[in-house]
């Protein structure tokens, strides 16, 4: 797993706290307040893969359809069973029986039975991908490949980004010949891994990370194509979680 840390924003809110009273911000009259926004990034080896496989089926009748659909898909169960996906990792995702009528089939009926399968070893999942093909699937898309504990990777990009803060914090105070006190406020920003984003804690951090969680969704990649008849190998590589935070420090004269 290889991670990396960059900060990508800092505002610095050099206000010295003057007058009687608390300050709303937290802030004690001899600090200053320090905004900085920073990112996180963190990498790992997805170890689970999902896919979807069914038939489709047509005949005169639909019992006739509905029979030879429900032949074939037992028989994709048992090739998924016979590489060592177990039953309560394949799931009916859909059933169907429509009456064609319109094209070369009308007055036929069309039988469809599509169910989800979860490979808990990714490296298996070629080969579970060429036995339901072999079975006679014709219908194959997929895989999605994550993590089976994304939030461990999650939470290593979150603490980097707190790292990255604390040092652009650092770095600031330094220059202004001050100190960094204390932690304010960490906000969650929200961003995202592989296709799936997190919501970030509340509007102020959505406004402060909008740049740049724009930028992450801009490149983030598309859908994953139809899996080819026969399964080609599937190259599992790595899942980018990029993530950003905003924290308020309180620095003092140093």
């Amino acid at each position: 797993m290889r991670v990396r840390s960059f900060a990508l924003l800092a505002l610095p809110l050099l206000a010295a706290c003057s007058g009687g009273g608390k300050d709303p911000r937290g802030v004690d009259r001899n600090e200053t307040l320090l905004s900085v926004s920073a990112s996180g990034h963190a990498e790992s080896r997805p170890d689970k893969a999902e896919f979807q496989a069914g038939i489709e089926t047509w005949a005169r009748s639909a019992k006739d359809a509905s029979a030879a659909n429900a032949k074939k898909i037992d028989e994709i169960v048992a090739a998924l069973k016979g590489v060592g996906v177990d039953e309560k990792d394949i799931q009916t995702r859909a059933v169907t029986v429509n009456r064609i009528d319109y094209g070369d089939r009308r007055g036929q009926f069309q039988a469809m039975n599509v169910v989800n399968v979860t490979v808990r070893d990714v490296s298996k999942a070629n080969a579970a991908v060429t036995a339901v093909t072999e079975a006679g699937a014709n219908i194959v898309s997929g895989p999605n490949l994550s993590m089976t504990d994304p939030e461990a990777t999650a939470n290593l990009a979150y603490a980097d980004a707190y790292k990255a803060a604390r040092k652009r914090a650092e770095a600031y105070a330094k220059a202004a010949g001050m100190e960094v006190s204390r932690v304010l406020y960490i906000r969650d920003a929200g961003g995202s891994q592989g296709n799936t984003y997190f919501r970030a804690a509340d509007a102020t951090a959505i406004d402060a990370a909008r740049p740049v969680a724009e930028q992450a969704m801009a490149v983030a990649p598309p859908p994953p194509p139809p899996v080819a008849a026969g399964g080609s190998r599937m190259m599992v590589g790595t899942t980018n979680s990029d993530v950003f935070i905003q924290v308020d420090f309180a620095l003092t004269p140093s």
